[in-house]
């Protein structure tokens, strides 16, 4: 699909304190140790070999958070985007967010977010950096507007205006992008799925 905007963003549009109130308010709550992907999150117990096949795609640590002050936050962020854009995807909720660590050296390879769930798919991605980018270094999300199957060539897009703390970056759940390697410090960020009716 092509698109005029592979990502909209609204730079620090979240203060520095209520970036620290999502922080401490997430890190109080239970963590999930090891990040699953793709067909390994229905496992209940995951083997050495299903650790090794992750840890080649992500390494993270998450908590899940399905708080409506939060939603309240968001949402309006993913309204503007979507029309600004000029996406203008149907969408009519979102998943749980997934509030995400990244330690020195951990990180999450190329991938794309968009998958079935029953009647509706991921449409929407959103992205909010919860850190002042001088407190680590490394952890720079970049965006490859290539085509669902990985062909075509990769076009690699860094933008330094996303980093900044409080940024909130939305962009279409197809757009593949990754996480690099935290060199340095520690890299927090709240990512949510809004989502719709099936792609036609």
């Amino acid at each position: 699909m092509l698109l005029n905007n592979y990502f909209w963003y609204f730079q620090k549009a979240l203060s520095p304190q209520i970036c620290k109130q999502i922080k401490t308010f997430a890190l109080n709550k239970k963590r999930q140790k090891f990040a699953r992907v793709g067909k390994f999150k229905g496992i209940k117990k995951l083997s050495k070999e299903d650790k090794k096949e992750i840890l080649k795609i992500r390494n993270s640590n998450v908590t899940w958070l399905d708080d409506s002050w939060l939603y309240n936050i968001l949402h309006p962020y993913v309204h503007t985007a979507n029309s600004s854009s000029g996406w203008n995807f149907q969408w009519s909720h979102s998943e749980p967010m997934q509030f995400t660590i990244y330690k020195k050296d951990q990180y999450y390879d190329w991938h794309c977010d968009m998958f079935a769930n029953g009647p509706t798919n991921r449409k929407l991605s959103i992205s909010v950096q919860l850190d002042d980018p001088n407190d680590y270094e490394g952890g720079d999300l970049l965006f490859d507007p290539r085509d669902l199957t990985l062909e075509g060539g990769s076009r690699i897009v860094e933008d330094p205006a996303i980093k900044p703390q409080g940024t909130i970056v939305v962009f279409p759940s197809f757009v593949w992008h990754k996480v690099t390697p935290v060199t340095k410090g520690t890299r927090h960020s709240l990512v949510m799925w809004s989502h719709g009716e099936r792609f036609k």
